[in-house]
């Protein structure tokens, strides 16, 4: 199985003879941009591990036409191919889908994350014994971009059923003159790149917290500290990783500033992801920032955000909202997918 992001690939074998996939191999972890394709990094995972599989599903950080079989990956200049991964792992099962679909089957299957420390719930008021309906569910995953997914309850069949979407490629809806702002600073900052055209994408994801970052910096003349100014010119970090550890230690009030109106704009979207799917199942926060911004998502910030919807407010309160907290889910729902798919 696999995860494919922008940054890091991710690579394990999975036994999925039981009600739940268990991984039978250590992961292994390649850097995404260090390859020319993912058929290298698969070469390289078979000839270092001597593994053989009957099956392969991979999760990749881009839209998938599952018709050609192919993948152009979002953030990396690759085109992953169905056919090239067959001739490579010599095997006719082989899957793509978009890595917040490969996420969402994980939630699709039945008990798939049901150990207490695969989820973290962050409205505490939300009680999860009020109804015993399942309902729609939905999946936002801000990592080095920003992926959305939609899992529509099936009555009849008693199922979810799981549809990746691009999303997180939707505009960016400011809610304040303060956010407007911000709007005009990277449709000023991106305008040859996308014709104005700002995507929250742009805001919440791994690059979004750097540009909220640059535009606080510009627009109000929050002063800088030194040790973070130095990191981040120095680029030897990822620079959403530098701003919010620094904020989390509270050693610069730019980068508190940055992370908190990161955060309320993430909650303003998990509230618009929750009217659009009518998400009464949950709202589930994947990717790699969340959980490491955990606290910051418990601090009120966020839910105040996603409860802002004026008369349906009243609607959002009855939606749980968690933080996927399990390692991998992306390999893990590319192995329930592996499951699912098996018996067909």
């Amino acid at each position: 199985m696999g995860d494919i992001g922008g940054t890091n690939t991710r690579l394990a074998l999975y036994n999925i003879d039981g009600a739940v996939p268990e991984r039978s191999s250590d992961i292994k972890t390649y850097s995404s941009q260090a390859f020319l394709g993912l058929t290298a990094i698969v070469e390289t995972f078979l000839r270092e591990t001597g593994a053989t599989c009957e099956q392969a599903v991979f999760g990749v950080a881009g839209p998938v036409d599952k018709a050609k079989g192919e993948s152009q990956i979002t953030n990396l200049p690759w085109l992953i191919s169905v056919r090239d991964l067959q001739a490579a792992l010599k095997i006719e099962r082989v899957s793509l889908l978009n890595d917040v679909e490969s996420i969402s089957y994980g939630l699709a299957l039945p008990n798939g994350m049901s150990e207490p420390d695969d989820i973290c719930q962050l409205n505490r008021n939300y009680d999860p014994t009020a109804s015993s309906i399942p309902g729609n569910k939905a999946l936002i995953a801000p990592g080095t971009g920003l992926g959305e997914a939609i899992l529509v309850y099936d009555e009849i069949g008693s199922k979810y059923l799981v549809s990746a979407t691009e999303g997180g490629h939707t505009d960016f809806a400011p809610r304040s003159t303060f956010e407007a702002g911000l709007l005009h600073y990277l449709q000023d900052k991106f305008w040859h790149d996308s014709f104005g055209h700002i995507s929250y994408e742009r805001v919440i994801s791994g690059q979004g917290i750097k540009h909220i970052y640059d535009y606080l910096k510009e627009s109000n003349g929050i002063p800088e500290n030194p040790d973070v100014a130095r990191r981040l010119t120095q680029a030897e970090e990822p620079a959403n990783k530098i701003i919010s550890e620094a904020a989390l230690s509270h050693s610069s009030e730019l980068c508190m500033s940055a992370l908190t109106t990161f955060v309320s704009i993430l909650g303003a979207e998990c509230g618009n992801m929750a009217l659009k799917t009518l998400a009464f199942g949950g709202i589930y926060l994947g990717g790699g920032i969340p959980p490491k911004i955990l606290e910051k998502l418990k601090d009120g910030s966020f839910i105040a955000a996603f409860l802002n919807k004026g008369r349906f407010a009243s609607t959002l309160i009855k939606v749980p909202v968690y933080v996927i907290m399990k390692e991998e889910p992306g390999l893990f729902g590319a192995a329930c997918y592996a499951k699912v798919t098996s018996k067909q």
